[in-house]
């Protein structure tokens, strides 16, 4: 099984100040989607300092280096399209990048790794397994 790291998942880890993932992830295969690297780097380039910029910017390199970026390809598109669908018959979407998340995570058969903020809605999607970083494993 593996991970698929959100956004949401990123920035507690920063805010943790600790390496990639929490100990108990550590057996664990993880993913970077690429629409994910794309909203991190908003992160660096909407940080308030230089330093700031410098040191989000380093981490994400550093995780980068550790598990790859996971492009959005044809096969994931199809999941997204089944997903978007799926959402908007129950009349309960969320955002596209996080669609996009969950598609990528659906396509490799792996988990969303999030933040406790986006629980509810990463929830909504059908066959997704979520795991919330933090909480007990």
């Amino acid at each position: 099984m593996g991970l698929i790291l959100d956004t949401s998942a990123l920035v507690e880890i920063e805010r943790a100040g600790e390496g990639l993932a929490p100990k108990s992830f550590e057996r664990e295969t993880i993913y970077l989607p690429a629409v994910v690297w794309a909203e991190a780097l908003i992160g660096v380039r909407l940080a308030n300092s230089a330093g700031r910029a410098a040191r989000r910017r380093a981490r994400l390199e550093v995780i980068r280096q550790l598990t790859g970026i996971v492009p959005f390809s044809a096969e994931i598109s199809e999941h997204y399209a089944d997903i978007f669908s799926e959402l908007h018959a129950s009349g309960h979407l969320i955002s596209q990048n996080d669609i996009a998340v969950a598609a990528t995570a659906r396509f490799l058969k792996a988990d969303v790794l999030i933040g406790p903020s986006d629980e509810k809605h990463f929830r909504r999607v059908e066959n997704l397994g979520v795991r919330v970083i933090g909480a007990e494993q």
